[in-house]
């Protein structure tokens, strides 16, 4: 097997990884943490920041953004190229900078609350700013990152497809 498509493969893996946390999230983690109360929320959200940023998570979502334009230009002259670039796009645009430009600012302006000597007038604000909009991008996020594996597997279909016919 070409390294181009074993680093193909190793790209859908890590690319349906990440589409795996934010549909998850999406689906289950939000709607969980939606019935807790403002604190418990609050709190709850400050640790699961502060603890995604862990080695397996920074590999997957730097290593997709790396992978997907590398893989997109080794299969420069394939028919996979094209929808490389796509899921690309997607990724780049729907979950790296997303998560860059919305989401971590919301994460780092609800890490500086101080819960222990909040009121609960101001949990309730911080949840009121903080709460939907964050969960309304990570939709977007995890909408992107579907439709990222979605062609990046139609690539490896179409890739396994031209070497059937080799």
């Amino acid at each position: 097997m070409k390294a181009s498509n074993i680093l193909l493969i190793i790209t859908a893996i890590i690319t349906a990884l990440m589409a795996g946390l934010f549909f998850s999230y999406s689906i289950s983690v939000s709607l969980g943490l939606g019935k807790l109360n403002d604190k418990e929320f609050l709190n709850a959200m400050q640790n699961i920041n502060r603890e995604i940023q862990n080695i397996p998570f920074f590999i997957c979502f730097f290593g997709t953004l790396i992978m997907l334009p590398i893989t997109s230009f080794l299969h420069y002259k394939k028919q996979s190229f094209l929808l490389l670039i796509i899921a690309t796009l997607f990724y780049s645009l729907g979950v790296f900078v997303v998560t860059v430009f919305v989401n971590i600012p919301l994460n780092n302006k609800l890490d500086l609350l101080d819960l222990a000597s909040s009121s609960n007038a101001s949990a309730r604000q911080m949840r009121n700013i903080f709460e939907d909009r964050w969960n309304f991008w990570n939709n977007i996020r995890s909408l992107s990152s579907l439709c990222s594996v979605f062609f990046v597997i139609l690539a490896c279909v179409y890739n396994g497809d031209k070497l059937k016919s080799n």
